[in-house]
């Protein structure tokens, strides 16, 4: 369970993410699916129009509201060109050293003069449990939160009923993406923070990455 306490992102609405899930400070749930991409212009006219077709079902197959967002983010080439250095140190022949240098020297200076860009593309799927009527007792407020006082979440059978209610609605984005031809996978705590945090580190990417990282 991760808890959002800095108070410097207390303007950040996600309360904690538990399991995967990330519980909003009104108590509303998310979950988010890392989404693949299709070259839609390559594709012929019949394909183009099966996509649109089989996209329009599945938007109006949902009763419940999703979000769609796409991080545009400059691929960091590090990583590659550490890659391609190790490489070449265990390059015996000197003509392969040689074009290994002039490629490196390439990519380096092509992704210096051009902004070369990645694209991430995630649906966040959303469910809100409903609110308690007002004077139906305080038995009812135990056995919803689970325990006398408790906060909503708190309870961990409560947790469990409302988290299967959003399964059921990732479960439906799951297999309307599928019948378009495109895959879908449901992050987990570990890649919720790293997602929101380089959302909101957007200057880390720059940053040296310390020798030894893989």
């Amino acid at each position: 369970m991760a808890e959002v306490t800095s108070a410097t992102q207390e303007f950040i609405p996600i309360r904690e993410i538990r399991d995967g899930i990330m519980i909003l400070k009104d108590g509303s749930m998310r979950s988010i699916l890392m989404v693949s991409s299709t070259n839609f212009a390559l594709k012929s006219s019949e394909e183009q129009s099966s996509i649109i077709y089989q996209f329009q079902n599945f938007l109006n197959s949902i009763n419940f509201s999703i979000q769609i967002f796409v991080e545009s983010r400059r691929l960091d080439i590090r990583p590659y060109i550490a890659l391609l250095e190790n490489k070449l140190k265990e390059q015996t022949s000197d003509l392969m050293k040689v074009q290994m240098r002039e490629y490196i020297k390439f990519i380096r200076a092509f992704t210096d003069e051009n902004n070369i860009m990645k694209k991430t593309f995630f649906i966040v799927v959303s469910y809100t449990p409903p609110t308690l009527e007002v004077g139906k007792g305080v038995d009812k407020l135990k056995k919803a939160f689970g325990q006398k006082g408790a906060d909503p979440m708190t309870g961990k059978e409560t947790f469990e009923e409302q988290r299967t209610q959003l399964d059921q609605r990732v479960a439906v984005v799951e297999q309307g993406l599928v019948r378009c031809g495109l895959r879908a996978a449901q992050l987990g705590t570990e890649e919720l923070i790293e997602v929101f945090y380089k959302l909101f580190n957007p200057g880390d990417v720059e940053k040296p990455i310390p020798t030894g990282t893989n």
